[in-house]
């Protein structure tokens, strides 16, 4: 496999990130098999990372008060599996862009060969104090103009579909 591009915005189109991921025996059953709930951790990972590339740190616009983003709805469809000691790119493409929330099309690709395909919706929340509340909580929100001015314009929805391999 290639090394993957990972700057914030791929120039062919496809995909605004890439981000490759080993597989490690903790992400196994004990076949050597991809457990099928760690393709949304691998997914996460290359949001996350695709974020940071663009300068928001999470976890600083948590802390701060500002917001975050959180996971709203998920559909992925698994088509083969990965296992232990592969090399994985897991792409990002932004699809939709809202307000208050962003869809992405996801993939992860080993070799070439699609294994997972997954569409990912994210929403802003912010932290409210409530009186009966022990804890502040969350509420939806608007994404802040300094992230939406600074998120690429939504690809086509076939973004990153299996007509296209990563580079």
């Amino acid at each position: 496999m290639n090394a993957p591009d990972l700057s914030p915005r791929a120039t062919d189109g496809r995909w605004h990130h890439q981000h490759p991921v080993r597989i490690y025996w903790e992400d196994t059953d004990a076949g050597g098999i991809v457990f099928y709930g760690n393709y949304l951790k691998f997914m996460e990972r290359a949001r996350t990372e695709w974020l940071r590339a663009l300068g928001f740190d999470q976890e600083g616009m948590r802390r701060s008060g500002e917001g975050m983003f959180v996971v709203a709805d998920t559909q992925l469809r698994y088509l083969q599996p990965a296992r232990l000691d592969d090399l994985l790119n897991v792409t990002v493409a932004v699809v939709e862009r809202g307000r208050a929330s962003v869809v992405f099309a996801q993939e992860v690709w080993r070799n070439g060969t699609l294994l997972v395909s997954g569409r990912i919706r994210i929403g802003w929340v912010q932290a409210a104090v409530v009186a009966d509340a022990a804890e502040p909580v969350l509420r939806p929100g608007r994404i802040p103009q300094r992230i939406l001015g600074c998120l690429p314009e939504p690809l086509p929805a076939n973004a990153g579909t299996s007509t296209h391999t990563p580079a």
